[in-house]
């Protein structure tokens, strides 16, 4: 006999059932900003029950979504960046930027063959002391001999590194992702070999960015007005052979 108070199947086939459905509803919906270095912009969304287990987990997107252009060019670009605080209040997870990588297939297709490739990875340090890994990649349209290729790799060092040292990281970030700091680099090894592409295959941030540095976005200051007041007059040149005006007699 069944004791009247054992619980009978249909009961027991529907606690599973109501336990998970509690845990689902029991979710909550938190957005994913950010760093300042990218405006504070929204990176999507996530369900999570305990938002505190969400602090160290990384995530990636692309550059064409952060900086919200239609460009497929940019979908090559992978941004990590990893969570380190959770607003229970306002339902706001925060990250902050920790590299760049550029995607497998897309360095596939730069280095073909009877292309030398250069490929480094070194540490520098920006203006306002942040350490960072670069990893740039050269491609050159044929075959280099060992000699030409050691030199290039040294003059890449010594450029990015310099580079590093005279920007905040917040700047070299932007110059790298705005495509800027390739240029500095090409016109940097241009005087030794013309090199085909230049890319930073990937970076790597080993202490934080302050967040008071400017915004990927941000536009350039603005040019200083130009006075529209005459200029004072410059003092007159003396002439040679004119002698000096007398000194004031002393007190």
């Amino acid at each position: 006999m069944v004791p009247p108070d054992a619980p009978s199947q249909e009961k027991k086939k529907a606690q599973p059932g109501r336990s998970v459905k509690d845990k689902w509803r029991s979710k909550v919906w938190f957005k994913i900003r950010a760093p300042g270095l990218f405006q504070g912009m929204e990176l999507g969304e996530t369900l999570a029950t305990e938002p505190e287990g969400m602090v160290g987990r990384t995530l990636e997107v692309t550059l064409s979504e952060v900086s919200g252009m239609a460009d497929a060019s940019k979908a090559h670009v992978k941004l990590r960046f990893r969570i380190v605080g959770v607003n229970l209040d306002s339902h706001v997870v925060e990250t902050r930027f920790i590299g760049h990588e550029l995607t497998s297939d897309y360095i596939r297709r730069l280095a073909r063959r009877k292309r030398s490739k250069i490929d480094l990875s070194f540490h520098v340090r920006s203006k306002d002391g942040v350490e960072m890994v670069v990893k740039p990649l050269a491609v050159s349209e044929h075959r280099l001999q060992a000699r030409l290729r050691g030199n290039l790799r040294n003059r890449l060092t010594e450029v990015l590194t310099q580079t590093a040292q005279e920007r905040t990281a917040s700047e070299f970030i932007r110059d790298l992702l705005n495509g800027d700091l390739v240029k500095v680099v090409a016109q940097g090894v241009h005087t030794l070999y013309p090199l085909k592409k230049i890319e930073l295959r990937a970076s790597e941030m080993l202490s934080p960015i302050p967040e008071t540095g400017s915004a990927l976005n941000a536009p350039s200051p603005p040019e200083p007005p130009v006075s529209s007041e005459p200029a004072p007059p410059s003092p007159p040149v003396p002439e040679a052979g004119t002698p000096p005006p007398p000194m004031a007699p002393a007190a």
